[in-house]
């Protein structure tokens, strides 16, 4: 599997700056136009475009880091056609030749009628904790934008025309030409024939008024994989929102709130419980009965266990996502003392604190190094 993190030249935790730094020594040195016929250098940059997109963007970094580049399930073209997104970093790239180097930016930027990816949806679910650490399958309400049924995303009424502008050539934008006390500026504006469109559209399709999509709501039945926690994200891929001009659908990000238990308290994928025991218990050892996830179980605990003791049961946690591991279990013991006891249990234990000579002299040692303290 690719490591995204060492395509890119970087560390795990890299920050965003310093990743956007690397990727633009990066794509600088291979760009294609500067390795003109080296296909190795045209490899390598789509490689690099493909690592920056996905480690440039929170919720993809921290699907990648989840579940490796098969969580991301071939969603992120690699191309290397068009760099919509990245144009900011391109021209701080070719800023560096100056206006004469030969290279415009702007010959960089995507134009309006390239297919573009549909954008992302993000859905926020809540489970119980037993649903977070066994898995489950739940429903969810989405509204999502599809392709107009009736002109197929075409904008236009079926049995009309759609033509490519023919003053921006589909450039939705054109250059205009003005003189100034500085001599001539040339700058870039939005086509006034097709208003940004790139297209003229003989007439406008009359179920989605020319905008070539349509709402609708979905139910989406969503797996959730056994041991996730709080934060974590299931990706949905080719779910989300269509795209433009046969770009491809956007993904549904659905993110994990668990609601807490009142005996089990995780903490990773380790659980960790209080455990009530008796004195009796405590002082001659023998055997408690302790909850998993699954079935109570027997633990055989030593005799003279202070109160606050910690034991652990391994393999008996959570499971980790997507893996056939698991956390243990931690439980802590808390002594109980009884609050009414009986005439006769009062008797032995009064004989039980005349007779314990072992505790008379931790209880000696102790007011001795009190006196030493103050002295």
């Amino acid at each position: 599997m690719r490591n995204f993190y060492e395509i890119l030249n970087v560390t795990e935790n890299v920050t965003k700056e310093e990743l956007k730094s690397s990727y633009k020594k990066m794509a600088k040195k291979y760009h294609p136009d500067l390795n003109p016929g080296d296909k190795e250098a045209e490899e390598k940059f789509k490689e690099i475009n493909y690592a920056y997109e996905v480690l440039s963007d929170d919720e993809k970094r921290q699907i990648y880091d989840t579940y490796g580049e098969e969580g991301l399930k071939g969603n992120y073209s690699t191309s290397g056609g068009g760099f919509g997104g990245f144009s900011d970093i391109f021209d701080d790239i070719f800023d560096i030749f100056g206006s004469g180097g030969g290279f415009s930016s702007s010959s960089y930027k995507r134009s309006k009628n390239y297919p573009q990816k549909g954008t992302d949806i993000n859905v926020e679910i809540t489970l119980d904790f037993f649903e977070a650490v066994f898995g489950c399958q739940k429903e969810i309400n989405v509204k999502v934008t599809d392709d107009c049924p009736r002109c197929h995303g075409q904008k236009a009424e079926p049995g009309t025309s759609k033509n490519t502008c023919d003053k921006c050539h589909g450039e939705g934008q054109i250059r205009v030409e003005s003189a100034s006390a500085f001599g001539r500026i040339v700058r870039t504006t939005i086509c006034d024939k097709c208003h940004g469109s790139g297209e003229i559209i003989e007439k406008a399709c009359t179920k989605c008024k020319g905008k070539g999509k349509i709402l609708n709501s979905k139910k989406i039945n969503v797996k959730i994989p056994a041991g996730v926690d709080n934060g974590n994200i299931v990706s949905l891929p080719n779910q989300g929102n269509s795209g433009d001009n046969g770009g491809g659908k956007g993904d549904i990000y659905v993110y994990i709130k668990v609601r807490e238990d009142s005996i089990f308290k995780r903490r990773g994928n380790d659980l960790f419980i209080d455990m009530p025991i008796t004195y009796s218990d405590a002082v001659l050892g023998g055997t408690i009965k302790v909850p998993t996830l699954k079935k109570i179980v027997d633990y055989d605990i030593p005799k003279a266990t202070k109160g606050g003791t910690t034991f652990k049961i391994k393999g008996q946690g959570v499971p980790f996502v997507n893996k056939n591991i698991k956390g243990d279990l931690y439980f802590t013991v808390n002594i109980l003392i009884p609050k009414k006891i009986s005439e006769e249990e009062r008797k032995i234990l009064e004989k039980l604190r005349d007779n314990d000579t072992e505790i008379k002299h931790e209880q000696k040692n102790f007011f001795e190094k009190v006196k030493d303290f103050f002295e």
